[in-house]
């Protein structure tokens, strides 16, 4: 006779959920230590792009003072933006080998599952930021601001991280294969990062795509960064995207949830 399992009550005490959380960030977390090429190609990729639009491209772009200058603060936001690819691929991999459902027979919390998996991808987001920044100072790279806008700016990247994750959750949760969810997610991401003021100023752009980069949030999130490392003022750029994780966050959020629950 086999044994019967009870799903997870749909309400537990906040302190379990909290609890429950952790333990699969820390699974999530415990993941790329134990597959090293996981750290491997997630920082080689951002490292490959410093270095390439540093010493090969970045001599034919013409910008206000030093290129290596302009060019950090967009390299942090698209590592922010690259590494939700992280949350899609998760997801979509532990519907794909039935770990989800292995988690429901457990007295946990469901949401435990989703929140763990953001929350793990938006700290190796920050690993990796911290890691552009000193690769950064290698080639150049200097902060002109303040030490609170330094904290700011990393408390602005932990948000635009955590607004893009709950985009790619839903992806994830909505493909359901690794791979698939891996190539859908480079269709949204590239062209936002791209098409926006991360590595050229937005007015050497045709006329045409100049509107779509200047409201693109990846470059208003490139402005607030670039305003804090430069010590220029940054209210509005920082307003605009403190607006814009709220509008990601309170669309994609619900949309991931209610994903999820269809797909347990």
């Amino acid at each position: 006779m086999s044994a019967v399992t009870t799903p997870a009550p749909s309400r537990v005490p906040l302190s379990w959920a909290v609890s429950d959380a952790l333990v699969l960030t820390r699974r999530s977390l415990l993941r790329y230590f134990r597959i090293p090429s996981l750290i491997l190609f997630s920082t080689v990729q951002p490292v490959m792009f410093v270095l390439l639009f540093r010493y090969v491209f970045g001599g034919a772009i013409p910008v206000r003072g030093n290129y290596v200058d302009y060019l950090m603060p967009g390299i942090f936001v698209q590592t922010a933006a690259f590494g939700s690819m992280g949350t899609a691929i998760g997801l979509a991999d532990d519907l794909s080998k039935g770990m989800i459902d292995r988690f429901r027979s457990l007295p946990m919390a469901r949401s435990a599952v989703l929140v763990g998996r953001v929350a793990s991808s938006t700290t190796n987001m920050v690993f990796q930021v911290l890691l552009m920044t000193v690769v950064g100072v290698l080639v150049g790279f200097r902060f002109h601001g303040t030490v609170p806008g330094a904290v700011v700016g990393l408390g602005l990247l932990v948000l635009v991280g955590l607004a893009f994750s709950c985009i790619a959750a839903f992806v994830g949760l909505l493909i359901r294969d690794p791979e698939s969810a891996q190539a859908a997610s480079g269709i949204w991401i590239f062209p936002l990062v791209f098409a926006s003021g991360v590595f050229v100023p937005v007015e050497t752009m045709p006329g045409w795509l100049q509107g779509f980069a200047k409201a693109n949030p990846i470059t208003i999130f490139v402005q607030a960064l670039r305003g804090l490392s430069g010590g220029g003022a940054v209210a509005t750029p920082i307003w605009q995207s403190l607006a814009w994780v709220a509008a990601i966050v309170l669309v994609a959020g619900p949309l991931a949830v209610r994903q999820y629950r269809k797909a347990v």
